[in-house]
């Protein structure tokens, strides 16, 4: 995954000069601000690309699960950057409908087509890792937003070569920021709740439960509590209550290997035994 983003960065990074220069060539704001657009989903690229290598970087005294919980943090403002982007789009639209600008609708046809390759391009290699780890979808959400835009682009483009209406460009950006706006909520949603230590998504508790309970000599699981240390692994902690003690490393390794297939990659648990269990509960 880090080639492949090492990869767009570059890619796009050279577009986004090419774009800027062909907006100063022919006076284009409209290439101008989408050139600032595509600058911050570089940005955002990079910053996953950082949340990755930050991600790998072994604990510490001071860090005891290392810097896993930073591709949260990072996945929750590459959300904050896309609305802020949408705010952008919004009030660059409102301006043009207000005081609308001449455009060379040819030139911006053909940088917003070669925006569209290169934006598609990128969707196309974030596509897979996207479904899997919550920051790769930032940076996928962040390059889908693009390539709309640029297809909004193009369509102004090309209606304003055939018809002269240069009111179309600012229509258009407001369409697309609503549908960026839509697709960001979600991004937004599971990030703040992650940074909030809330369950992940996919994460069904009660099922973890019936899970647990379901292993040979558990007769109860509870305070249970599950919550991401990464935009890829969980955790769990729970209380759980045994018939046989001498069974114990086996009962602890049966509960985290089907723990496992419920998503949890680290599990602390702290084991009971039903008469301390009934001992307390009378207490």
């Amino acid at each position: 995954m880090n080639k492949v983003l090492l990869f767009s960065i570059l890619l796009n990074l050279a577009f986004v000069v090419a774009e800027a220069l062909m907006g100063l060539w022919v006076n284009s704001l409209s290439l101008l601000s989408d050139a600032g657009h595509n600058l911050s989903d570089v940005f955002s690229l990079v910053l996953v690309m950082i949340a990755f290598r930050l991600s790998k970087i072994k604990s510490n005294k001071t860090f005891t699960y290392g810097y896993k919980k930073s591709t949260i943090l990072i996945s929750l403002l590459n959300a904050i950057i896309l609305l802020v982007a949408v705010g952008i789009i919004i009030t660059e639209s409102v301006h043009k409908l207000q005081s609308p600008a001449e455009i060379n609708g040819a030139a911006v046809s053909w940088t917003a087509a070669v925006g569209i390759v290169i934006n598609g391009l990128t969707v196309l290699l974030l596509m897979k890792g996207q479904q899997n780890d919550l920051n790769v979808r930032g940076a996928f959400l962040h390059m889908v937003a693009d390539t709309l835009v640029s297809v909004g682009v193009l369509v102004s483009g090309f209606v304003i070569t055939a018809t002269g209406w240069t009111l179309i460009d600012p229509i258009l950006g407001m369409t697309i920021a609503v549908v960026i706006l839509v697709s960001t909520w979600s991004l937004l949603s599971k990030s703040l709740r992650l940074s909030l230590d809330g369950i992940p998504e996919g994460v069904d508790i009660d099922r973890i439960g019936q899970t647990m309970s379901e292993v040979p000599h558990v007769k109860e699981a509870h305070h249970i509590h599950v919550w991401a240390i990464s935009t890829t692994e969980n955790a769990l902690t729970a209380h759980v209550v045994i018939d046989e003690i001498a069974r114990l490393e086996d009962i602890k390794e049966e509960i985290r290997h089907r723990l496992s297939h419920c998503g949890i990659a680290h599990a602390t648990l702290e084991i009971e035994t039903t008469d301390s269990h009934c001992h307390a509960r009378r207490c």
